[in-house]
């Protein structure tokens, strides 16, 4: 059965994404801890992070970093945060989000609700701020 993670990529579900290439995708969360919260994904569907192969999870990692800048870039901070948890859903993804200090890095802080307009903004902020980067 395909994960939630799969249907956002094959648009079965709908999603905000800031990246795409063939093998990785980054969209936003619905529950960010922090605005710009991204989630870093694999198109194949590898549930635990530890059973990716070494060059598929260095690409992961790759896209991580630069959707990492680009957080930093778009929200002024000096610092993105970077947490693999691997509980919610079964397939692989790294979070990445604007991080200010050890306080941001918190699941309990997450917006269960966050507004359309706060998630189009952020979405937006992130593709200006990868543009940039280009």
């Amino acid at each position: 059965m395909a994960t939630v993670f799969t249907k956002i990529i094959n648009g079965e579900i709908p999603g905000r994404f800031v990246y795409e290439d063939d093998d990785i995708v980054a969209f936003l969360t619905i529950a960010p801890i922090t605005q710009g919260h991204t989630l870093v994904v694999p198109r194949a569907e590898i549930d635990n992070w530890q059973d990716i192969e070494p060059a598929v999870f260095g690409r992961v990692m790759e896209v991580s970093q630069l959707i990492g800048r680009a957080v930093s870039k778009a929200f002024g901070v000096e610092r993105a945060g970077v947490i693999i948890a691997g509980l919610e859903v079964p397939h692989l993804h790294v979070h990445v989000f604007p991080a200010r200090d050890l306080s941001d890095f918190g699941f309990a802080n997450a917006d269960q609700n966050p507004s359309q307009e706060s998630l189009d903004e952020a979405q937006a902020k992130i593709k200006a701020a990868l543009a940039d980067l280009a």
